[in-house]
């Protein structure tokens, strides 16, 4: 499977998006195109936004990564839970690794994050913690270079595709 030249597709605000309070889900497929999804706890961009990094518990995605390893291809949904904003990355080239002890420092702020915006629409703390549980010292980190964006908001853009960033 080729991979896509690195071309940035999302813009400086859509970065601080997907590194923000979002939802992210994070989904593959195997050879008969059954999928397997798992939630990532953070995301990271490069500064050149050509690369998209994902943290997620290597305990929750062992299928997850089987398929990634055959094909490489991952589609990632990042939600907003309090407005529904959605943006969909995708990509044919993605590759998983352990996680470097500095990555547990935007975990934790990511969890953060998360208890303050579903706790803004009633969500308990102990119930975004507990949906986000895990061991810090087995996670992995998923790169791939986005390949294709897409408004997944509901309403009359969802499905939109993004325009390279500048």
């Amino acid at each position: 499977m080729p991979a896509h030249p690195p071309t940035a597709v999302l813009d400086a605000e859509h970065v601080r998006f997907v590194e923000g309070a979002a939802s992210i889900i994070v989904a593959s497929r195997n050879a008969a195109n059954m999928p397997e999804l798992v939630r990532a706890q953070g995301c990271r961009v490069s500064r050149d936004r050509s690369r998209v990094q994902l943290f997620v518990q290597a305990s929750q995605a062992q299928a997850l990564f089987d398929d990634l390893r055959r094909n490489g291809r991952i589609a990632v949904v990042f939600t907003s839970p309090s407005t529904h904003r959605s943006l969909q990355l995708k990509g044919d080239d993605a590759s998983i690794a352990p996680a470097r002890p500095a990555d547990a420092a935007r975990v934790a702020a990511y969890r953060a994050a998360m208890v303050a915006e579903l706790g803004g629409i009633g969500i308990s703390e102990a119930l975004v913690r507990a949906l986000l549980a895990g061991d810090d010292a087995t996670l992995s980190v998923v790169a791939f270079t986005p390949a294709a964006a897409f408004v997944q908001t509901p309403g009359p853009d969802a499905g939109r595709p993004l325009e390279p960033a500048p």
